[in-house]
């Protein structure tokens, strides 16, 4: 009997060595979205513009992402798709998208190193953005539920952020005056499995004893709707190396930078009095 109990652990040992020796890979589809807060205050602007407007906005933010990784390693990239026009609304008023590269953007993170690469392309010039991966202070629970067939288990993790502000308003110049940001405390929540045990997720959002598979950060939601692992056609992994190559640090100063020059080209010149207010709050 203890021969046979040997043999079979030798059996057992041998067969997870080989399993554990395969190369891991996998492919996951995330679908995101994120609401904006949009005032509306205008004897110009009926009712059927205003829905019009707020449809775009909701267009503009629902996008789908694909996420390739092996144990140590991932891309995440948006799926391609049309151009999305800058699009006309009468009366001088137009939606732009600023600051969005599309299918152009990457970002590569290496786990197992702590560090990531993400090529961006902002305002038509592209950027390699280099740093290590912060650590987030994951708080797990208990609470558990189904994300298609894989159990996942719910976990938290408390942050500062700045609140939301306003960007444009067409009869208060003073609103997109460079203030001092006020921050806010928010608790994110990330459901992930074990059943694939990489410490990876969508996005900047890692850390966790296996997959994020869905997340809610404030306004922004991604949820993981398609998952295939080892797939026949072999992952390709492949770490960013186009742009002119930055920090963090330095990008969020050149994006702020950037940010108001466009505001700037684009709010109404004094003496302009058209009875029409817009606000859009952006943030989280």
């Amino acid at each position: 009997m203890t021969t046979i109990i040997r043999v079979l652990v030798l059996t057992l040992t041998a067969v997870f060595t080989a399993v554990n020796a395969q190369e891991f890979q996998g492919v996951a589809t995330y679908k995101t979205q994120r609401q904006v807060d949009i005032k509306l205050d205008s004897t110009k602007m009926n009712d059927e513009m205003q829905q019009k407007m707020l449809e775009m906005m909701k267009k503009q933010f629902q996008k789908t992402f694909t996420l390739n990784f092996n144990k140590e390693e991932s891309t995440y990239k948006q799926e391609e798709e049309l151009d999305k026009p800058n699009v006309g609304m009468g009366d001088g008023f137009q939606f732009v998208s600023i600051g969005d590269g599309g299918g152009s953007d990457v970002l590569y993170k290496n786990t197992k190193e702590q560090r990531y690469a993400e090529q961006v392309d902002t305002f038509g010039k592209i950027f390699l953005v280099k740093d290590d991966i912060e650590k987030t202070e994951w708080v797990l629970g208990s609470e558990t539920k189904y994300i298609g067939e894989y159990q996942c288990y719910k976990a938290t993790h408390t942050k500062m952020i700045e609140k939301p502000r306003v960007v444009y308003n067409s009869n208060d110049d003073e609103k997109i005056e460079d203030k001092e940001p006020e921050m806010e405390e928010r608790i994110v929540t990330a459901w992930y499995t074990p059943q694939i045990p990489i410490n990876n997720g969508p996005d900047n959002y890692q850390g966790l004893p296996g997959l994020i598979l869905e997340v809610h950060d404030g306004k922004l939601t991604i949820v993981c709707s398609k998952i295939v692992l080892n797939p026949k056609d072999k992952v390709e992994i492949k770490e960013p190396e186009k742009g002119k190559e930055v920090n963090r640090e330095k990008y969020e100063e050149i994006m702020e930078k950037k940010s108001k020059e466009m505001m700037e080209r684009f709010r109404p010149r004094k003496g302009r009095d058209n009875g029409e207010t817009i606000e859009i709050r952006i943030g989280g």
